[in-house]
């Protein structure tokens, strides 16, 4: 009996390292679904996109907010080519869900088009080990954010009219990041003053506004709208300001561009960092 039962017990050791070998190996193979769903939609989106034609010139700024000339002036803007997209690449970014969350390290690739408001990013990360994807779309109108945890389960899956607009609303916050966005029809800009000047979109039928602001240097330092909502990884919402910053401007073949960004929501009670990292834009001509 007792040789039996030591066998069962070896049994069933064998059957559980198998098992997490087995899912060892799983999560660390390359194939993802989320991933290659990323691939495809961005690919797709460059084949389809109008490429960028012409080059930016003083006539092309000449009725924009003086502090947001400033700003094309000061980054070198005037006299580069338009780009149709660009990419942002982000590693080892700081980043909440929410409140009360713990913060997880997470890798961040995001391209945002010009012809037509369009923005898809793609989240990688980890939660206890276990691989965790997120994928955050704005297509066609269309906002979504999706979580993926080991590959295959689905945490969340957030979409309709409430992450239709906050996807705009954050399409918008990088429009000067990609200078042929911040000249397209579909953006109305009006001059506040010195530093600062409000943005709206209107695309898909949804309207949108923020306020930009600049420093001394004409660098576009803070982005504040109350125009997206909080939508918790249950589905909650919170109606909250919410915020972007963006600094420490680098200098490449003579383009200003920051190179650190913090996304944030403006509770009463304090302000909460969700997103803090650095990241390295790449226009369509520099891919």
């Amino acid at each position: 009996m007792k040789k039996r039962g030591k066998m069962k017990m070896f049994v069933i050791i064998g059957v559980l390292l198998s098992v997490v070998g087995i899912a060892l190996v799983f999560f660390n193979i390359p194939y993802s679904k989320t991933r290659t769903e990323f691939n495809h939609l961005t690919g797709s989106i460059i084949i389809e996109t109008d490429k960028g034609t012409g080059i930016i010139t003083e006539n092309d700024i000449a009725d924009l907010p003086t502090p947001v000339q400033n700003y094309f002036k000061f980054c070198g803007f005037i006299g580069i080519h338009k780009m149709a997209f660009m990419k942002v690449v982000y590693h080892d970014v700081d980043f909440l869900f929410g409140k009360d969350k713990p913060t997880m390290k997470i890798d961040y690739i995001q391209y945002n088009f010009a012809s037509v408001p369009m923005r898809i990013a793609y989240i990688n990360s980890a939660i206890y080990g276990i691989t965790f994807e997120g994928l955050d779309a704005y297509v066609h109108g269309k906002g979504s954010m999706k979580g993926v945890i080991a590959k295959i389960h689905t945490l969340f899956n957030q979409t309709g009219d409430i992450m239709d607009k906050a996807s705009l609303v954050t399409f918008l916050s990088e429009c000067l990041l990609i200078p042929s966005v911040a000249l397209q029809n579909y953006i109305i800009w009006e001059e506040i003053d010195d530093v600062n000047a409000k943005a709206t979109i209107s695309y898909y039928g949804e309207t949108a506004s923020g306020i930009f602001t600049f420093d001394e240097k004409n660098e576009s330092v803070t982005f504040t709208t109350n125009d997206r909502v909080f939508t918790a990884t249950d589905g909650t919402t919170d109606k909250v300001t919410w915020s972007t910053v963006s600094s420490d401007y680098q200098e490449k073949d003579g383009i200003k561009t920051p190179t650190e960004f913090k996304a944030i929501w403006e509770y009463k009670d304090g302000d909460l960092v969700y997103f803090d990292g650095k990241g390295l834009i790449l226009y369509d001509t520099e891919e």
